[in-house]
């Protein structure tokens, strides 16, 4: 018998788009961060979180992933129940250690519960690519600034900060932080000046933070990247080979290639004229 698959929906489109891969999963959205274009099943508080794995439960679920975009949100003491309120000293821990921790406690709290925890990668392997260039080429030097990149973004990781950066001709240019990646790449757009107008134009570089857990919270990349990246001077776009998730893989592709810009699934160990 296959498992029964619960999608714990936040905003955005990657619900809809991992739930188009499965077999008529649950949709369970938290309250307030309904995903775009999906309806919802069920939908919870997580004042509320031990009733509603117990309605999982009787729902014969037995398998949950997490998707989309959540923000913590504010709790309100009089709606915990009992079972749920004794949670509390757990979350509030978490919350106060960071992003990764609260993750971390989530995963935990619903594998406690009983349920098995899967990736986006593990049920729908086509949305986070592999090693391999996806549009255009990088060259010599956009490799050594998407390298620079790389090292920046795992440093921002490792303080809970960002997953993206932006470098040319070897300076940091931009980091992302709180607002997001479109943030970052509108400031880049209005704001960032080559050293050299006539050098390397820069790469958005992607990737999860050092010792992430990638069953959740895995970065995603979209058509509007492509667009926001070509506005912003960029000579591409470099993420981690099978820790980014790309909502419109061949949307973008073929827009980056429209507009002579690069995609490439970055493996520090392959060789970047690999095709994808």
């Amino acid at each position: 018998m296959s498992a029964k698959t619960a999608i714990i929906a936040g905003a955005g489109r990657l619900p809809a788009t991992l739930a188009a891969a499965l077999d008529q999963p649950l949709i369970c959205a938290l309250e307030g961060f309904a995903p775009e274009g999906l309806a919802v099943d069920m939908t919870f508080r997580v004042e509320r979180l031990m009733p509603f794995l117990r309605a999982l439960e009787d729902a014969g679920v037995d398998r949950v992933v997490f998707a989309g975009a959540v923000s913590r949100p504010r709790l309100d003491p009089a709606l915990f129940d009992a079972a749920t309120a004794q949670m509390v000293p757990r979350l509030l821990a978490a919350m106060q250690a960071g992003d990764d921790a609260t993750l971390r406690e989530v995963i935990a709290l619903f594998a406690e519960a009983g349920f098995a925890i899967a990736g986006v990668a593990d049920l729908a392997p086509d949305l986070v690519p592999g090693p391999g260039v996806l549009a255009g080429q990088p060259t010599a030097a956009d490799q050594r600034d998407a390298a620079r990149a790389e090292a920046i973004v795992a440093a921002l990781g490792a303080v809970d900060v960002g997953q993206g950066a932006v470098v040319a001709q070897g300076l940091c240019l931009a980091v992302e932080a709180l607002p997001g990646t479109d943030a970052m790449l509108d400031w880049v757009a209005v704001t960032a000046r080559r050293p050299d107008p006539t050098g390397a134009k820069g790469v958005f570089y992607k990737a999860p933070k050092p010792g992430q857990d990638r069953r959740i919270d895995l970065p995603a990349l979209g058509l509007a990247t492509v667009h926001r990246a070509h506005a912003a001077g960029l000579a591409g776009i470099a993420f981690e080979a099978g820790g980014v998730i790309l909502l419109d893989r061949a949307e973008m592709q073929a827009e980056a290639a429209r507009l002579g810009l690069f995609l490439w699934a970055r493996d520090p160990q392959a060789d970047p004229q690999a095709r994808a």
